[in-house]
């Protein structure tokens, strides 16, 4: 039986993104923050320019569900870089920067204009820029979402019919 996982398009791409995030950690563990992760430096440095959000507006701000930000900000929050207090209505949670967190946010804006310009740079060797690529993958997307491709496909396909 052929394995399909052991095909992937995509995952050159996923890898090399991840090999980029595992750099940004390792020059956060040289300089001192080991435990910050990368992906979590757009909510700090938000947080630090605008102020405590409510987990809704921190997820809007930064385009991310509502459930994912609830779940990022737990995570955050067991590490010692947010903090939580009651929000304006009950079911709500306003989210802020720890000390900790704060003593950090502006080098993580030097080091966030860092890794942009180094991504200009790196953008400027290559003959098709990612960003680029994205552009191109979303006008593709709206011509026919990913979904529907799919759907497509499985309906030629016995096996999801048999399922």
């Amino acid at each position: 039986m052929h394995d399909p996982t052991e095909e992937s398009r995509w995952r050159p791409v996923f890898r090399v993104l991840h090999g980029i995030d595992d750099e940004i950690a390792r020059f956060y563990a040289e300089n001192g923050i080991p435990d910050l992760k990368p992906t979590w430096a757009m909510e700090i440095i938000r947080l630090h320019v605008r102020g405590p959000m409510t987990i809704a507006e921190l997820a809007r701000s930064v385009e991310r569900t509502h459930s994912a930000m609830s779940q990022k900000v737990a995570a955050m929050r067991a590490a010692g870089w947010l903090e939580t207090s009651p929000g304006p209505d009950a079911r709500s949670k306003k989210v802020s920067l720890t000390p900790k967190a704060e003593r950090i946010a502006a080098k993580l804006a030097a080091e966030w204009r860092a890794t942009e310009a180094s991504i200009t740079e790196l953008e400027a060797e290559i003959p098709y820029p990612l960003t680029r690529v994205a552009d191109d993958i979303a006008a593709a997307l709206a011509r026919q979402s990913f979904h529907d491709r799919i759907a497509e496909k499985l309906a030629r396909d016995p096996a999801w019919a048999d399922g």
